[in-house]
């Protein structure tokens, strides 16, 4: 036997689901608070490609002649770690946390740093 639905049914469903859609994205937000970054491993296929080094003063200098000892993960374009932190995460290392006193080729200025 098929059950037939009204219109006004199915139109008062809707809106009783519509309403329950933004509380729910709500609660899944709070509930799923930012997993907890794994941090960089210099062993990493991309962090040996890009050079990455734990400390800045550890940087090869030979291989790498344009780097300064000013830069640092920390005053990086791609660190998205908070300021005075020890580490945060990278734009480049998805996934990962680096040291804020570390470094990689693919440093960029960050404005007003």
């Amino acid at each position: 036997m098929q059950k037939k639905f009204s219109r006004r049914a199915l139109i008062k469903g809707g809106l009783i689901a519509g309403a329950c859609i933004p509380a729910l994205g709500l609660l899944a937000t709070d509930a799923s608070a930012a997993p907890a970054l794994a941090p960089l491993s210099p062993s990493d296929p991309t962090a040996m490609a890009l050079g990455f080094a734990e400390n800045t003063s550890k940087v090869d200098a030979k291989s790498y002649p344009t780097h300064t000892a000013a830069q640092k993960c920390a005053t990086c374009a791609q660190y998205t770690g908070a300021a005075g932190a020890a580490r945060g995460g990278c734009n480049i290392f998805a996934g990962h946390s680096v040291p804020a006193n570390g470094w990689c080729s693919a440093y960029a200025k960050k404005p007003g740093a």
